[in-house]
């Protein structure tokens, strides 16, 4: 790498300069609101396993959860005839990486580092990569949509209902016509001015429609039920904590709770989702009756369990592998090394 150039891993690092202060700013929010810590030493005092029989679901569905996504990554993946294990250690590695580096590299990594060993262009790694986050945003959405509590405005409710609507019908759309779409929407997109974001939409989804077109109807169909299982075994993961440390609140709030924080990883922060997790949360469970103060302590109690366990599950698995085959060359040096997300 020439001197002259700006080194790879800290032109990143700046790129993480906005997401880190609106972390921080979310962060001040939830645990400082008028300035004034939101937790009480009582609160934390008091924190401890009230029901610990409610460990058993929440361990056994925090398994459910990770081996579906994978599960659901190898049923993109058959055209190109990868391994259940390779998926899963990838797909693994690649949630590791997202929390602990910046611009959601694990993502990146798993569209390009890994593309020799899943035996898969990159191009194909990355469709499949669109196509398991709008099936995830869709559910997501419906559920949040669902699970809405009555202090919502009307007009709040309505504008949902009708996003969540138009997402399904184009959901449809893509999943019966993926075989004719691609030549009308490339012509579609041919009237606009060839704008970096429209370039960049336009290719997002007609990777999005070739992906279903090589898993078929009925594949596609399946990927859908099974994001279904996927966050309905999250939903169950937050309940039964909830319930494991005696948290007040309603019966639908673990599943409000479980929508409006991953769709909070929309927003741009630190790696993580460090700040918008929190912020999420607290709304979320506060909306559904919770005391302000113990939902912040459950957001951050639950968001660190899943750093630490996802993070040290991927990230173990991750140095397993690089042992097991004799790799030594530094991770950094290959990060330097990766490639935007094409557009």
């Amino acid at each position: 790498m020439s001197g002259e150039k700006p080194h790879g891993l800290a032109r990143r690092l700046v790129k993480t300069i906005p997401g880190l202060l609106i972390s921080a700013f979310f962060l001040w929010r939830t645990f400082f609101p008028h300035n004034h810590p939101a937790i009480s030493r009582a609160q934390l005092r008091s924190m401890r396993l009230v029901e610990p029989v409610w460990l058993i679901p929440f361990l056994v569905f925090s398994v459910v959860s990770y081996t579906v996504r994978s599960l659901r990554w190898k049923r993109m993946m058959r055209p190109a005839g990868t391994s259940f294990t390779t998926c899963a250690r990838v797909y693994m590695t690649s949630l590791a990486a997202n929390n602990i580096l910046p611009l959601r590299i694990g993502d990146i990594m798993r569209v390009f580092t890994y593309a020799p060993e899943l035996g898969a262009s990159p191009s194909f790694i990355l469709s499949t990569v669109i196509l398991e986050k709008l099936l995830d945003i869709f559910v997501l959405a419906v559920l949040f949509v669902a699970t809405m509590a009555s202090s919502v405005s009307p007009k709040l409710r309505v504008a949902a209902s009708a996003a969540v609507g138009i997402s399904a019908l184009a959901i449809l759309v893509l999943l019966l016509g993926a075989r004719s779409l691609a030549g009308p929407l490339s012509r579609l997109f041919a009237r606009f001015p060839k704008q970096k974001l429209l370039v960049k939409l336009e290719n997002w989804i007609l990777l999005a429609l070739d992906c279903i077109r090589q898993i078929g109807l009925i594949g596609t169909l399946f990927l859908l039920l099974e994001t279904v299982v996927i966050w309905s075994s999250e939903a169950i993961i937050y309940l039964s904590s909830m319930d494991l440390i005696g948290l007040a609140s309603n019966r639908l709030a673990p599943w409000n709770c479980v929508a409006f924080v991953n769709l909070s990883f929309l927003i741009p922060s630190s790696p993580g989702g460090i700040g918008p997790f929190e912020a999420a949360a607290q709304k979320a469970l506060v909306t559904h009756g919770a005391h302000p103060g113990a939902a912040a302590l459950y957001g951050l109690a639950l968001h660190l369990w899943m750093l630490i366990t996802v993070t040290g599950v991927g990230g173990g698995w991750f140095l397993y592998h690089r042992y097991r085959i004799g790799r030594h060359d530094s991770l950094l040096d290959e990060i330097e090394t990766l490639p935007e997300l094409p557009g």
